[in-house]
């Protein structure tokens, strides 16, 4: 399985919020000779710190191989607005589909702190591949 041959995983911290991201190619979603490319990935937040915290908002930046450029905003992931308490974690899986057969996602949550804080959480940028990324240099 495609999956397998490269798997890559993304890790960040930001103020003991841990954010892993795991994306793979979804070959039987993806329509190559339609230009349609498919990923989902999945998602660990993990509250190292000392305060329960609840993401609030989502902010993405996706970027295919041409360079064009969608930003997502949004409440929450997957119609939740989790907490997480210290020592807790949240995954959830999501996906996406480009016309390109690579690009490239990143971007935050806003997380709210049981005092009332706020600050995002930085997602690591990522990187999507399929089979069909063409590898050669310029």
């Amino acid at each position: 399985m495609y999956e397998n041959d490269f798997h890559f995983m993304y890790t960040k911290t930001t103020k003991s919020i841990n954010i892993t991201v795991n994306p793979y190619y979804l070959e039987d979603q993806s329509e190559p000779d339609e230009q349609h490319f498919v990923w989902a990935y999945q998602i660990t937040i993990n509250n190292l710190g000392e305060e329960s915290v609840q993401l609030k908002n989502r902010f993405w930046k996706i970027i295919d191989s041409n360079g064009f450029r969608q930003e997502v905003k949004g409440e929450g992931v997957v119609g939740e607005q989790p907490i997480l308490n210290p020592g807790e974690k949240f995954e959830y899986t999501s996906g996406t589909p480009l016309s390109t057969p690579s690009g490239f996602m990143e971007g935050y949550y806003e997380m709210e702190t049981k005092s009332g804080n706020k600050f995002d959480a930085s997602i690591p940028l990522f990187s999507l591949d399929s089979p069909y990324t063409s590898n050669k240099l310029n």
